[in-house]
């Protein structure tokens, strides 16, 4: 029996249930994996309001760092006794052990904790994929990060830095500013205080960026289009203050053959020889100090509820774990 996070219709985070659930034995492809820690991340706040739909009861959660317990037939790439992390579907990881398809966990390093593990495969990997796989980026071409101060955006800022990406972060306090700034944003705007379209304008000497990492959704997506230089990509990857309502594609002409792509890292992984390369490149970013991976909030899996409060509110920086 392992203790479970679930939840059994949409709504806040007072409708999380904890109960002891089976956990079974992994048929072909599948692993049996007992978490050390797990990672919290917003899409398991839309999973939960029901933004992203899915069916119920559920378990959520969509990363976490452990050990192998027992391997199915067919998996190759993962011994019992081995330290694993992943990110995957399906949903499933608020819980102490669980029974899933092994494509998509991660031999863990040595040298990188569990805790680290668990903070670090789905948004590092997201920022592998918005720097590396979705739109040509190469040393000192300029891009403009919102929420530059989260877990995905801390992990970016030192990332591109790495890379000789100029990175423009936004954030919504003056502390947050300065703690992109302390992991390599080129420039931080505080949106709340600053004309942050303006300010980027400035910034570019009026040409813009090359591209738009954007994870905040309805409150930063028309200005986000004015940001970019012609023919940039806007990469609308999350929807922290809502979704992105309906727009006229035309627009896109006039302001510049802007291009837009909504990714998701579930895509980018799909394949199990590309998700392992991924994961390497993460590590090895991790591993040479180019990336530190910052856990500024820790809760018990008990307190999922808190966390999920502490995160819809925006009062979390860098990456936020639960500890089992």
């Amino acid at each position: 029996m392992a203790l479970t996070a679930l939840i059994k219709e949409a709504g806040g985070p007072e409708n999380f249930i904890l109960e002891d659930r089976p956990v079974g034995d992994p048929g072909p492809g599948e692993i049996r994996i007992a978490h050390k820690a797990v990672g919290l991340n917003f899409i398991d706040v839309y999973q939960r309001t029901g933004l992203y739909p899915m069916e119920l009861p559920h378990a959520l959660g969509m990363e976490a760092a452990g050990i192998i317990e027992a391997v199915g037939e067919g998996v190759t790439h993962l011994n019992v006794g081995d330290r694993a992390a992943y990110a995957a579907q399906p949903p499933g990881a608020y819980c102490e052990a669980r029974v899933m398809p092994a494509a998509q966990v991660c031999p863990l390093p040595d040298d990188i904790s569990f805790e680290q593990g668990a903070a670090m495969m789905l948004k590092g990997m997201t920022a592998q994929y918005l720097l590396h796989r979705t739109t040509p980026l190469q040393m000192n071409d300029t891009v403009l990060f919102h929420a530059a101060a989260g877990g995905v955006g801390l992990i970016a800022c030192q990332w591109a830095r790495s890379e000789g990406i100029k990175l423009i972060g936004t954030a919504g306090t003056d502390e947050k500013c300065a703690l992109a700034l302390e992991h390599g944003a080129a420039h931080c705007i505080n949106y709340r205080t600053q004309d942050w379209v303006a300010q980027v304008r400035d910034l570019t000497d009026g040409k813009g960026v090359d591209a738009v990492m954007d994870a905040v959704g309805k409150d930063t997506f028309d200005g986000s289009l004015d940001c970019l230089k012609p023919l940039g990509m806007m990469i609308s990857f999350g929807n922290a203050s809502g979704p992105v309502p309906p727009f006229n594609l035309g627009i896109l002409g006039p302001k510049g053959s802007l291009k837009i792509t909504r990714p998701t890292l579930f895509t980018h992984i799909g394949d199990h020889k590309t998700c392992q390369q991924m994961a390497q490149h993460l590590f090895d970013k991790v591993l040479s100090g180019d990336v530190e991976i910052r856990i500024d909030q820790r809760f018990a899996l008990k307190d999922v509820a808190e966390a999920h409060r502490a995160l819809e509110a925006r009062k979390t920086t860098g990456s936020t774990i639960l500890t089992l």
